[in-house]
């Protein structure tokens, strides 16, 4: 097929996911149906595309996708005392299936979405190849412990639980390091976007208690231009022909300095990336139109 007859590459849709870490420095994992239409089987963050209808930002999107999916709501209340009395199971099935939208769901229980909890935390743009494509803005914030305001239905001692088989079969909260280990040894799917985030993670949630160093570290790279970092994955043979690998900006394939890695090969989708992601990362800005 020549360029000239290349079918037109579909416009991303706009999504967003939330990377949910708890005070072990473990991450929310959910995994997608098997027969879902999108990420099928794998191990994903909780999240969606964004619905023009009930959805005011991507951190509402995102917000509203972790409750539905994994039934933990990232919400703020001024009359903490009736919040015993909501019963989460019955609210989650009746917006997943549209018996009521998230917002009303709020306003009647005198809730607000948490959106400040909420962290930037890269953007990922399917390449045009793709059949579906997704512009997904990724999202980081911690668990509060049962002692603290806020964050009600996510608190420590509040497991999170998947949504029927609707969107998702499993989920659990997995340390970066052990979600690694389970992907390289084949108990777990992940792909790119998620496997290079839990690479991010790995070497800054340390150990099995979160620390405030931890998350003070996290808070400097959303803020950073890491935060604002949109990935567009661009594929390239590497190795003088003989590998293929996922590309990103700033790699020197890409136009960045010499030597400057930021790739991940197929073979063992193993991120090399060999600058500092505080004062180095490239940055496309580009706010999308909701």
């Amino acid at each position: 097929m020549t360029d000239r007859e290349s079918p037109k590459p579909t416009e991303p849709r706009l999504s967003a996911s939330l990377i949910l870490v708890n005070s072990h420095n473990e991450i929310l994992l959910v995994q997608r149906n098997p027969q879902a239409r999108s990420f099928a089987g794998q191990h994903v963050f909780p999240g969606g595309n964004f619905d023009p209808k009930q959805d005011t930002s991507l951190e509402w999107t995102a917000i509203r996708e972790t409750f539905e999916e994994a039934g933990l709501l990232l919400a703020l209340s001024d009359t903490p005392s009736t919040l015993p009395d909501i019963d989460f199971t019955q609210a989650r099935e009746a917006v997943h299936g549209g018996q009521t939208t998230f917002s009303t769901f709020l306003t009647s229980n005198n809730l607000r979405a948490d959106v400040g909890a909420l962290m930037p935390f890269t953007t990922w743009v399917t390449p045009p190849s793709s059949a579906r494509r997704f512009r997904t803005e990724f999202f980081v914030a911690f668990l509060k412990d049962s002692t603290s305001g806020g964050l009600y239905s996510a608190r420590e001692e509040h497991l999170p639980t998947p949504d029927g088989g609707q969107e998702v079969i499993q989920t659990r909260f997995l340390h970066p390091e052990s979600a690694i280990e389970e992907f390289r040894t084949g108990k777990i799917g992940l792909f790119p976007p998620q496997y290079y985030i839990l690479e991010t993670l790995r070497p800054i949630l340390t150990g099995s208690s979160s620390t405030e160093n931890q998350r003070n570290a996290v808070q400097m790279l959303s803020r950073a231009a890491f935060g604002r970092m949109v990935i567009n994955p661009k594929l390239f043979r590497i190795n003088d022909g003989v590998n293929e690998a996922f590309v990103y900006e700033g790699d020197e394939l890409r136009g960045g300095p010499k030597g400057r890695l930021h790739r991940m090969p197929f073979s063992k989708m193993n991120l090399r990336r060999n600058f500092d992601l505080f004062n180095q990362c490239p940055v496309e800005v580009h706010i999308p139109k909701l």
